[in-house]
């Protein structure tokens, strides 16, 4: 939870050509930060982790399409705790309880990982059914959503680059769920960028 901790995601790059890529999904000679903090020009992505970043589809089947085979939600960690600070993306305030997720996106035949996915879920705000689903690690968060029917979509609200836990370059985005008409959900993706640039150098 603390790597959204002093972080107003809302106001974050607000007429910027960030904020207009992740909108629009084009912008011409936009950058994203690189961890160094030096800029990174969009058209140099790959172009199918361009696509990524500003999906509002479930990830998982568009992981399954473009690498042509089934992708698996392993839950690496998931526990409850109480927030110390706020988190307006999704109108947290210190004291409350939320359901924490560290998952990663599997592929079943060739065991790649094809991304991160760190999860801060307001759980007593969604529906008893889906929160226990969510509990019991059933099946991913975008296919879970879609199975129970439930009333929602998704607004990114950042993307840039950060080191993963295995000191790779990974390419980011942070986006929340709004269901029924609420801010329920937060999720930071992260995509190893050698893998989707086939091990190229130069990025």
């Amino acid at each position: 939870m603390r790597r959204y901790y002093g972080r107003s995601l809302l106001d974050e790059g607000t007429g910027s050509a960030q904020a207009s890529f992740r909108c629009d999904g084009f912008v011409r000679d936009g950058t994203i930060a690189a961890p160094s903090g030096d800029p990174v020009p969009l058209h140099v992505l790959p172009p199918f982790l361009r696509a990524l970043l500003v999906t509002d589809g479930t990830v998982t089947k568009i992981l399954e399409a473009y690498f042509w085979e089934p992708v698996t939600v392993d839950t690496l960690e998931q526990r409850f705790e109480v927030a110390e600070e706020p988190v307006p993306a999704i109108q947290v305030e210190p004291g409350d309880r939320c359901l924490i997720r560290d998952a990663r996106l599997r592929g079943t035949d060739s065991g790649r990982s094809f991304a991160e996915a760190f999860s801060l879920i307001r759980a007593e705000l969604i529906p008893a059914g889906f929160r226990q689903r969510l509990i019991d690690r059933e099946i991913g968060i975008g296919v879970l959503i879609r199975d129970s029917g439930l009333e929602s979509y998704r607004e990114v609200l950042d993307v840039g680059m950060e080191i993963d836990a295995d000191g790779r370059r990974a390419v980011c985005r942070t986006y929340r769920i709004i269901i029924e008409g609420r801010p329920v959900i937060l999720i930071t993706e992260c995509f190893p960028l050698a893998l989707y640039a086939g091990e190229r150098d130069g990025i």
